[in-house]
């Protein structure tokens, strides 16, 4: 491929960052271009002071998502139908102090709150690669009102600001002129969550703080005083050249061009000012070093991987060779890299990487490459050079594949843990007769693949001192049960979790449950919650609005009972709970769902060790090799593939 010889100066970048509307603060000078008529020039490789130099080109994809034309906002509210949706973080008392504000200053405008619009007061997340059923309904029910205008919010978390941003975009997309409210932490995300879906400028309203901290008083009067004079203006002024300039700006470039050359030092500033770092040094992206890595794929460099959320970028196969080579992961390592962008694309493991509780990306191997490359299992796993460095990938796939930016759209409240990798031991699977995970999956026992993750914590490991399986399994059952989602597990009554096994565990585990599947139902079987401890959690530590403002405690209980997803059932107290809890059997929840566990054996097989993970969605990806694949590696001192097969 060519290098090409167009040196761009930094600012041009302002104008293909596209996901990131306020990526620089400063701009770094590049080395000037050789003066040469031919077409392609030749790269210096030092500067004046004989520093070596490097010719890079940028890890981020093109992001291509047509910018819609938004309508004419109107002059007045006067007369305007007007829908107030969405409902979270206290919208429920906001919206209607909303609706009086407007009413005393517009009194022949029809407020529309909630329910009064239709069945559907929210779209949900908009996709630009198809909609959903419940956005399209959305949209009928603002046609068939004849809404002019609508007021979405209230955005107070990282996966509800997605949620309530879809009711603007989805406004904004049929021509109807919308406003977003939001907490001072997240109008960045309402903008950039506008943009990467093709709505030049979401407005949006500040709410003064968090909703939930504030008393039905303060929420009322920050209403009125505060986000109303700022609805009202985002709503009666027209979008302007200088904010879609602000946050719209767009460009394509080619894949491999050069686009910044300097010395490593530079190079470093230059990565760092546009936002494709971690904030640790990279290996330069240079095209020389990203050739020698797509050797070691199938795919040509213009292979398309996918237009990856929430920035929608056009991902090729280069550019996750880009960023391969700046985490530092060796070339050998392409092939995982490629499943790993690919798994990106994914929504179920994508959906909660925006959170404010801050789940983080991991993910583990399956199948004979894991051995072959030497992916550890072991003790000490995922703190091992290969494992810590694939861990760096997922870092800057993130950053630069993705989107996400940390304080933009990425808005963990604490931050977030490093990626992990790691293998299963598949070979102790075998021994205690149980299938790796990517065979319970339908692959075959030989192929590769990589599982994409999402964690809320680390863990806390177990030490079961017994060899008894159904004490084994009822301690597993017991730690599942506290291990949550959002803390005290305040969301969804069954969850998503991932569970280390060690080996010495899974033998005694394996005497009575003969397979993965056998010990996963003896799981949900016996990890029920308290329904009383699951109502203090959804009453007391709600993620979106506050539920004493809505019913009385005892009314929660009950509601919860009722409701059907909880599986509420009266059944034997749990033996940890006993002699505390004096009856014979209590109303408990379930916490697992079939299919929502990976079972997975790994880690120090000296130990006696298990350990549970509360977290996302899985996304499994088949690793694809060339066909020359033992050529390729075998200089690099690997055996051939088949060497690390399994009977």
């Amino acid at each position: 491929m060519n290098q090409k010889n167009s040196i761009l100066h930094a600012i041009f970048f302002t104008l293909t960052l596209l996901s990131a509307p306020l990526a620089f603060s400063a701009t770094i000078p590049a080395q000037s271009a050789p003066d040469c008529a031919e077409e392609v020039c030749p790269i210096p490789s030092a500067n004046e002071s004989g520093e070596q130099v490097f010719a890079i080109v940028s890890p981020v994809g093109y992001h291509n998502v047509e910018m819609i034309k938004q309508a004419l906002r109107p002059t007045t509210l006067k007369g305007k139908r007007i829908a107030l949706v969405g409902g979270s973080f206290n919208a429920d008392i906001t919206h209607a102090e909303l609706k009086k504000c407007i009413l005393e200053k517009y009194p022949d405008a029809k407020i529309f709150l909630f329910e009064e619009l239709g069945e559907v007061v929210l779209a949900g997340p908009f996709s630009v690669e198809g909609q959903s059923a419940k956005v399209k309904k959305f949209q009928k029910e603002l046609k068939d009102k004849k809404i002019d205008l609508v007021i979405a919010g209230n955005c107070g978390c990282g996966l509800c600001t997605v949620k309530e941003s879809g009711s603007s975009i989805a406004a904004e997309y049929i021509g109807i002129p919308s406003v977003t409210v939001g907490a001072p932490s997240f109008i960045a995300q309402i903008h950039s969550t506008g943009v990467n879906r093709g709505v030049p400028v979401l407005r949006t309203a500040e709410y003064p703080g968090a909703f939930s901290s504030h008393s039905p008083e303060e929420l009322r009067k920050n209403a009125r005083q505060i986000v109303w004079p700022q609805v009202e203006k985002a709503l009666t002024t027209q979008i302007t050249d200088a904010e879609i300039k602000q946050y719209a700006l767009s460009g394509k470039r080619p894949y491999d061009e050069t686009v910044y050359i300097g010395t490593f030092s530079e190079v470093q500033e230059f990565c760092a000012v546009n936002e494709w770092t971690d904030g640790l040094p990279v290996v330069p992206p240079t095209d020389e070093l990203i050739s020698e890595y797509l050797k070691f794929t199938p795919f040509k460099a213009d292979f398309k991987i996918g237009t990856i959320a929430p920035a929608y970028r056009e991902t090729l196969c280069y550019t996750v060779a880009a960023n391969a080579v700046m985490s530092g992961v060796p070339k050998e390592f392409m092939p995982i890299c490629v499943a790993i962008a690919q798994g990106l694309g994914n929504g179920e493991f994508r959906r909660t990487l925006a959170s404010t509780h801050g789940w983080t990306p991991y993910a583990w191997l399956n199948g004979p490459l894991a051995r072959q490359l030497g992916i550890d299992s072991a003790q000490g796993m995922i703190s091992e050079e290969k494992n810590k460095a694939l861990g760096r990938f997922i870092d800057l796939a993130m950053l630069n594949i993705g989107g996400y930016y940390v304080k933009e759209n990425r808005m963990g409240s604490f931050g977030y843990l490093t990626p992990w990798t790691f293998a299963e031991d598949e070979e102790a699977c075998k021994r205690a007769g149980w299938d790796p995970y990517h065979v319970t999956q339908g692959y075959k026992l030989n192929s590769n693949t990589i599982t994409l993750g999402s964690a809320l914590e680390w863990g806390n490991n177990v030490t079961p001192s017994t060899d008894d399986p159904e004490m084994i399994m009822g301690l597993l059952a017991w730690d599942i049960t506290e291990k949550q989602q959002n803390g005290l597990g305040n969301t969804q009554p069954q969850v998503f979790r991932t569970v280390f096994i060690t080996e010495p565990v899974a033998l005694d585990l394996a005497k009575k449950y003969k397979s993965k599947d056998a010990l996963e139902d003896a799981l949900i079987e016996n990890a029920r919650r308290p329904l009383w401890m699951r109502t203090c959690a959804y009453y007391w530590a709600n993620t979106g609005s506050r539920q004493d403002q809505k019913r009385s405690f005892n009314s929660e209980y009950h509601y919860l009972l009722q409701k059907e997803d909880e599986k509420a059932e009266l059944t034997p107290t749990p033996f940890w709970l006993k002699g505390i809890v004096k009856d014979e059997k209590i109303m408990t929840i379930a916490t697992m769902n079939k299919g929502q566990t990976p079972l997975l054996v790994t880690g120090d097989s000296a130990r006696n060790k298990f350990q549970v993970m509360p977290g996302g969605g899985y996304a499994t990806v088949e690793i694809k090799l060339p066909k020359n694949w033992n050529e390729l590696v075998e200089p690099l001192g690997y055996g051939k593939i088949e060497e690390f097969w399994l009977k």
